[in-house]
């Protein structure tokens, strides 16, 4: 009897394997955008995603690693709310964001789909007070509504 349950059971993993590693494959898990400010263009974005704009000085700022681990943390809720990460950690740059948001040190900056500036806060912020502050805004309300 012990034999037939093994062999049983071992036909059922056999069948059942190969679709759930296809299942697996077909479904393939969005992850968070987060790209470097070098050459970006804001335009890019507009009407697309919603850009979360990340300045320090240096990589090796605090606030900055503090700001990473938190969105990295929970990225799902970002892509939900179709949000695109860009950093910035290099002052000498000089990148076309900098000269566009003046950042002094630490800063973070949400903007809207439209392409205007949200929120600039000059301290880390996690996630849930990120999307909080992205689903009171007027197209994300929208997006709300119709169900998006």
């Amino acid at each position: 009897m012990r034999y037939v349950f093994s062999f049983v059971l071992a036909s059922l993993l056999a069948l059942v394997s190969p679709v759930l590693a296809q299942d697996s494959d077909a479904e393939a898990v969005p992850e968070l955008q987060i790209l470097q400010a070098d050459s970006i263009d804001l335009n890019d974005f507009l009407w697309v995603a919603r850009p979360l704009i990340v300045f320090a000085d240096s990589p090796a700022d605090p606030r900055f690693s503090e700001q990473l681990e938190l969105i990295e943390r929970r990225p799902t809720p970002l892509l939900e709310r179709d949000v695109v990460v860009i950093l910035d950690s290099d002052r000498s740059s000089e990148s076309a964001l900098r000269t566009q948001l003046r950042p002094r040190g630490f800063m973070l900056v949400i903007m809207g789909k439209d392409g205007e500036i949200e929120l600039r806060k000059p301290a880390p912020w996690n996630v849930r007070e990120i999307t909080r502050t992205i689903d009171k805004m007027p197209l994300r309300q929208q997006e709300i509504r119709a169900g998006e």
